[in-house]
């Protein structure tokens, strides 16, 4: 039997990397963030990146995202996905412009400060939302 809603904990020394197309699919994942995920390869290449986005999220900060690397500039910030049998990991993601209209994601862990700020930050966000 698998565990579901376990905390996945990235290692210190941890980097997910994915790449998206201008549309937000997925068209490259790293070795670890495969592992990470649950998922394979091919489970998520033109796959929406959104696939991991777990619901505690709030909208406003995809919002944001989308509009600050669509400006050509760096998003920074902090993420939390669910992964393929919804386990869960919080990340610090930084997200930019890379090449032609691709997008670069790099996420390392979050501290357990980071992740307690931002779990409140967002669960007010998602009330708000309603």
């Amino acid at each position: 039997m698998k565990t579901i809603n376990s905390e996945k904990i990235l290692d210190d020394s941890a980097l997910l990397v994915s790449e998206t197309d201008e549309k937000g699919k997925i068209i490259y994942a790293n070795d670890l963030f495969l592992s990470l995920s649950e998922y394979s390869l091919e489970e998520l290449i033109g796959k929406p990146h959104n696939i991991i986005r777990h619901p505690d999220m709030p909208k406003a900060t995809f919002k944001d995202l989308w509009e600050t690397i669509k400006k050509g500039e760096v998003w920074k910030g902090f993420v939390k996905n669910h992964t393929k049998n919804k386990n869960f990991y919080w990340a610090y993601a930084v997200v930019f412009p890379y090449g032609e209209k691709h997008y670069l994601s790099v996420r390392k862990m979050a501290t357990k400060e980071e992740i307690v700020k931002y779990e409140k930050l967002y669960k007010t966000m998602k009330e708000e939302e309603r």
